[in-house]
Formats: C-alpha cells, structure tokens, sequence
C-alpha cells in the first residue's frame, strides 16, 4: 500500500518554465497553485494582467491533488436546510453557482485540450436511515420547484439498480455532477497558465506582505515582487495571515484507492455509474476511475499523528468499504492517503477582500468544482469586476475556540462515530 496520492503518483511531471527570473513588478501575484490559484492566474492572463503565482511545494500537491476526485454540484450539507437558514432564493442561487462551478471545470478541460478523463457521471446521495429518506425526500421536492428539476429520488425498491448494496433505503441523483483525474487536471491547467505568459514558482513560499501606496510589497526567498493585487488562494495552509487561519479548520479526510479490476465486475457493483455519497455524520463516498480501480473516502481516523494516521485510516476505509460493497471482487488497496479540507463553520465557501488583500477559501469539501469557479470570478474583481463575485459581503465568523479546537477533533470524531452506531442499532 503506497502511503501517496493516486492522482499525484499518476500525474505527468510539471515542466516548468526554465530558469524564469522573479519579476520585480506584475499586476498581480497568485498566493498558492492548487486549483484557485491556478484557475484565477488563467482568467487574469485572458484579461491582459500580467501574474507570478507563489507555491510553497509542488503545483496542486495539497487539498487539489489529495482529494476524492468528484466533481459534484448541489449544496455540501441538505438544500431544505439551506432554504431554512437563508431563504429559499439566495439557497437556490447559491445551488446554482455550484452548477456554473461545474461547467467551468468542463469548459477549462475541453478549452485547453486537457487530457484528465473528465466525465458527467452523476452523483447519488444515498441514506440508510428512515431520517435520510425523509430529509432525500424534502430536497428532492424542494429541488425540482426551485433549483434543479433534473433530479431524481430515487427509492428503496430500486436503489439496487444504482448500487449492489443493501445498507441504503433512499437516493436522490444529481444529473450534472461529473468527475476527473485531479492530478492531470491541475498539471494541465499549470501548463496552460505558462502557455498563456503567466510565471509560476514551485517551492516559494510567501514569507511576508506589506501594503502601501496603493499596492502590495510581497516577500519570497527568491526576493520581492511590486504588485497592484494580491490574492490568497491559501486553503488549509498554516503559513499567511492569522486572519484566515482563524477562520478555517482543517479537517482530515483520506482516500484508498484499489487496484486495478475486471471492468465489467466494477459495473456489476455499481451499475449506475455515479459518484456516491452517503450520510451518515462520518460519510463515505466513492466512484470508479477510467482504469477500473475504486476510489473510496471519508473522514476515517481522528488522530493528530500524521505518522501513524495515513496507515490506520487505509484500514478503516478498506473494512467501510467491504460493508458497503459487499459484492465487490477481493482487491487489494494500491495507493491510501489524506488531505485537508478547508472547514468553515456553516460549510460554505467564502471570497472577497481583506485588508485590500484578495481570497477565496473554505470550500468544505466541495472545492474540485468551486476553487476553479471562484479563481475566475476572483481574478474578474481584481481586474476591476466588482460584481462578478457571487459569495460577496458574505460574514466569515472565526471557528470557535480556534487554537483549541483542532485538539477536539478525536473527541468529536469518536462523538459522530458512536451517533451512527445508536441511529443505525435503531434503524
């Protein structure tokens, strides 16, 4: 079992530009190269800006290239509770930017001939309790009346013929969500970004920031860049201003990946072809690959050791998913590995300006599709389109507690984990 991510272990090499000097002044400079940072460094080069983006590793190598792979739309948590909480119609826009989110990964991919097997697969949000089906039940109306008439509910007398298994009552399919191969995406959109005139440097962290007459002074080993903009498309990164970092709580989630199998034993197992996500309070969720492996996630071990956890979880996730695919042939586990997703409080994205300093952040496990969206939108209000920023004037409270709370986590985990024990003994 390789302790790496399949997308990163399987993607083709970034072929940087050779020995690109550090430019003194530029319009912009892009804070991070996963999927925001790339995404928005494009936009800014279609609009004319000339852009530097700042990597402290490697292109894509956190939460973009250590993800689960899906390219999902629909709200992270229930549509009806979002209606609850903000009222049905800015519910029903913000479902709709997560639409747009996806048809913009799809346009990057076909614009720039990049090869990463995106496909529309669908997904399907499956429940195993009756408190699901009702809840799969309520979006589902709510849904095809104001947001999504494509959906479809689907029931316990034909759930098997979307998914051999019998731990699910209820489904509800989301038609326009899609996936890809995170790895060759993020390689190929880096690629583009250097085509288009952009500079992009690996290994080169931000060390500081200073603002004054009307632009920013940014630091790097490689020394200092003049620019008009800035934007921190930072994540779950510890680095940068405190000022996110007490906003955003990363939370681990790990991925095994199988090897490879029979094709036709796959779709035997999962004959509708989707992503899935279930709902228990510690969910899973998996898909199939274009070479025939499973890739199945969730948020699995608790622990603080990074050492050990990786190793523990690939476990944990190996044993979840014999439950849950009971029919699937005895595989071995190839590859096994985790990342952070970026956490807000209410689950939802947040962008727009602190400070002068531009962001866009908090994906909350829906970033594959959102991060790419909002570095277009981001670079649009940079160059001078205030309005294009659909999460604008948005409130970002800070995580309770924050310094203390990450320290919580084992005991929140074992929390979540003995509630589905009880609601499942019930059910």
């Amino acid at each position: 079992m390789k302790l790496t991510s399949y997308w990163l272990e399987t993607a083709p090499l970034f072929k940087a530009s050779p020995a690109a000097a550090m430019p003194g002044m530029v319009d912009a400079v892009v804070v991070g190269a996963g999927f925001s940072g790339l995404s928005a460094a494009l936009r800014l080069r279609e609009l004319g800006a000339s852009v530097v983006v700042l990597e402290r590793e490697r292109v894509v190598g956190e939460a973009s290239g250590r993800n689960g792979g899906h390219v999902n739309n629909g709200l992270a948590g229930s549509f009806s509770m979002a209606c609850k909480a903000m009222g049905e119609e800015k519910a029903t826009s913000l479902y709709k930017v997560f639409n747009k989110a996806v048809d913009t990964v799809e346009t990057l991919v076909r614009g720039n001939d990049i090869d990463c097997d995106f496909v529309r697969c669908g997904k399907l949000k499956v429940g195993n309790l009756p408190a699901h089906r009702a809840a799969l039940e309520a979006d589902y109306e709510r849904l095809t009346k104001a947001a999504d008439p494509d959906v479809r509910f689907i029931s316990e007398a034909r759930i098997r013929d979307e998914l051999k298994s019998d731990l699910f009552n209820s489904g509800l399919i989301y038609p326009h969500s899609g996936r890809m191969h995170m790895g060759r995406f993020g390689v190929g959109l880096a690629q583009a970004v250097l085509k288009s005139g952009g500079l992009i440097f690996e290994n080169t962290p931000m060390t500081g920031i200073k603002s004054g007459h009307g632009c920013f002074e940014v630091s790097t080993p490689r020394g200092r860049i003049v620019a008009k903009n800035v934007l921190m498309a930072t994540g779950t990164s510890r680095h940068g201003p405190s000022w996110f970092r007490q906003r955003i709580m990363p939370v681990g989630s790990f991925i095994v990946a199988t090897e490879r199998m029979d094709a036709a034993a796959l779709e035997r197992v999962m004959p509708g072809g989707q992503n899935v996500v279930t709902m228990q309070n510690i969910h899973n969720y998996f898909r199939a690959t274009a070479d025939h492996r499973l890739i199945f996630g969730g948020r699995a071990s608790f622990s603080r050791s990074r050492t050990t956890t990786d190793i523990v979880s690939g476990h944990m996730l190996l044993a979840a998913m014999r439950r849950t695919l009971p029919d699937l042939p005895d595989v071995k586990i190839e590859y096994c590995w985790g990342g952070d997703v970026d956490m807000t409080v209410d689950r939802l994205p947040r962008a727009g300006q602190w400070n002068g300093v531009y962001y866009t952040m908090g994906y909350s496990g829906h970033g594959t599709q959102m991060s790419v969206y909002m570095g277009q939108r981001m670079a649009e209000a940079m160059a001078g389109m205030p309005n294009t920023n659909p999460l604008a004037g948005r409130s970002w409270p800070k995580i309770p507690f924050y310094g203390l709370a990450s320290y919580a986590l084992p005991v929140v985990g074992a929390y979540y984990r003995a509630k589905d024990y009880i609601q499942n003994f019930r059910a």
